[in-house]
């Protein structure tokens, strides 16, 4: 736990540390003069990623009314800044980010990238070859289809004239969380090639969530099994809501919902907190510490969803901060549960705990991104995305240990009506109900069964010099030799105290009989770890092909019993064979 606690403070440091550093370099550009133009950058044939912080300058456009026209004269009039690396801009109240920078492209074709999926609206302005104004926009106003270059992400081809040198404008409109991406150049075959891998991890990502999903579904209807529900729809709003945050749904799920894909962003990650709270509620069961727990937990996911339905209808900043804010709250219930659970000695719950550790952190990233506390990071954008990745398997295989363990002592009470409660073996009505059927099978095709009894004959000597417990053991050992000798079609059934029978059916031989037997006195005669030292099991055998003459399943289980307890106990012949 003191580990735990340390890795949750280091957390919390490096997150307020990037915010005081964000904001300290936010206030060191505010007081810096106009820039002017960066050099233009130079595209060669050498296949890149060109992050454009540094070789870029900006404006924020307080009312957001500037034109490019405007801007174009006014020129560097405009209080332009220099870029920087982890920027943050509030672009609330209907402002606008102008980026401007030159480029001169030598070869092949190139990309302006803005790896942010949730963007609300990105246009692209320069002046092509003929003089007049060329623009591409991207956005969430946009239906993808309708964007410049497909994808996820708002992405521009940049002109490819090499011949001139070009100067670009970006505007940006980004409401309720800071703008913080970065403006990224591609070459196209490394653009081509990261969104191919990008593909197949996303691809293989929600293939394994959709599996585990539809997995515990199945596990929660034919088990009955509340866990393994709860967690079939927390999989389920924790892959929607990744499938939204990254932009894939916009993509390809409802390209032309516009309103929808951008409430889509926030609904569905919320609505996986509240089923989150909500299976670590059925799995940690608060009720059985504190009635008021419960109800907290209860309200909890109710604020939850109530943040959810309120964001999804204001769509302010402060709704957002309301919703991440509970969000936060939640996660750290989440946590509460576990080590509740963990301190009550629930023997399962340190599978989930490890499972739900890697998401609890990383979940604490895009939360304060979406804060403002941190700029934009592989992290924020997928910080969720790895810990479900590594939590999903890991929680689906502690649920069926954990289910498995509920349902044993479950079956054990249901196999009583059929089975011996302390051997687990066939008890005697089950065996003659199965001798019953397989000798009427025998006579009407005209094959042989073999039906062994089996005493131990030395039960006696075990009670006398080691006690009742030793006579318990020795029966279970019995037991499991005779699930030895049995094959999946054979029955094992316990007959008396110390009498057992097998059953061999059709269609077998006399020398296969007369093996299994002598299998059992090999068996018997070996030491068990079980057993005190130097203790083994004398086993007596009679052995008898069936069907004989017109013997029914009972006088046929009779005559076999009666003929292994009229052997004597110290006959040096322990298996006696009856008709053959």
């Amino acid at each position: 736990m003191a580990v735990g606690m340390r890795a949750w403070w280091t957390v919390l440091l490096w997150l307020v540390g990037g915010a005081l550093a964000a904001t300290l370099a936010r206030d060191a550009a505010a007081s810096s003069g106009a820039v002017p133009a960066s050099p233009p950058v130079v595209l060669d044939a050498t296949p890149r990623v060109l992050p454009l912080a540094g070789l870029s300058r900006y404006w924020i456009d307080p009312k957001g009314d500037q034109t490019i026209d405007g801007l174009e004269v006014a020129g560097d009039t405009i209080p332009w800044k220099l870029t920087r690396t982890g920027q943050q801009e509030r672009l609330d109240g209907g402002q606008a980010l102008w980026i401007q920078f030159d480029v001169a492209a030598r070869h092949g074709r190139w990309y302006l990238e803005i790896p942010n999926a949730g963007l609300d609206r990105a246009q692209l302005f320069y002046r092509d070859a003929s003089g007049a104004w060329a623009m591409q926009q991207t956005g969430d106003h946009l239906p993808f289809h309708a964007w410049p270059v497909p994808g996820r992400v708002p992405t521009f081809a940049l002109d490819d004239d090499p011949n001139r040198t070009i100067r670009y404008w970006v505007r940006i409109e980004h409401d309720r969380v800071d703008f913080s991406a970065p403006l990224l150049i591609y070459d196209q075959a490394t653009l081509i090639a990261e969104r191919e891998r990008e593909q197949f991890l996303l691809g293989a990502y929600f293939g394994l969530a959709a599996m585990i999903a539809l997995a515990a579904l199945g596990s929660g209807v034919v088990y009955r099994d509340k866990c393994f529900l709860s967690y079939a729809v927390y999989v389920f709003f924790l892959g929607s809501g990744q499938l939204a945050r990254l932009g894939i749904t916009g993509q390809h799920l409802w390209p032309d919902a516009l309103l929808w894909n951008q409430m889509a962003a926030t609904v569905l990650p919320g609505l996986s907190t509240a089923a989150a709270l909500w299976f670590m509620k059925v799995v940690a069961e608060p009720a059985r510490f504190s009635r008021a727990l419960d109800l907290a937990v209860w309200a909890l996911i109710a604020a939850m969803l109530g943040a959810v339905g309120v964001d999804a209808v204001v769509d302010t900043r402060d709704s957002l901060k309301l919703l991440l804010a509970l969000a936060a709250v939640s996660i750290a219930a989440v946590a509460g549960l576990i080590m509740l659970a963990w301190a009550a000695g629930d023997k399962g719950i340190r599978l989930v705990a490890l499972a739900f550790l890697p998401l609890l952190v990383l979940a604490l990233f895009p939360i304060a991104r979406s804060m403002n506390l941190i700029p934009n990071s592989l992290l924020t954008r997928y910080g969720v995305f790895i810990g479900a990745m590594l939590e999903m398997p890991i929680l689906y295989y502690a649920l069926s240990v954990r289910s498995n363990r509920r349902r044993e002592g479950e079956l054990r009470a249901a196999a009583l009506s059929h089975t011996d409660a302390l051997t687990g073996l066939a008890h005697r009505a089950g065996m003659l109900q199965r001798l019953q059927t397989v000798l009427a099978r025998a006579r009407s095709q005209k094959q042989s069964c073999a039906l062994l009894a089996v005493r131990i004959a030395n039960i006696d000597a075990i009670l006398q010099e080691f006690g009742a417990a030793t006579v318990e053991k020795a029966l279970v050992v019995a037991a499991s030799h005779l699930r030895r000798a049995a094959t999946d079609i054979d029955l094992a059934a316990r007959m008396g105290p110390n009498e057992f029978a097998l059953l061999i059916e059709s269609p077998t031989s006399a020398t296969l009989a007369g093996s299994r037997a002598q299998q059992l006195v090999a068996d018997g005669l070996r030491l068990a770890p079980a057993l005190p030292g130097g203790v083994t099991l004398k086993f007596h055998v009679a052995v008898a092909m069936l069907p004989h003459a017109e013997l029914d399943a009972e006088e046929s289980l009779r005559w076999v019993l009666d003929a292994v307890n009229d052997m004597p106990l110290d006959t040096r012949k322990l298996i006696r064979t009856l008709n053959f």
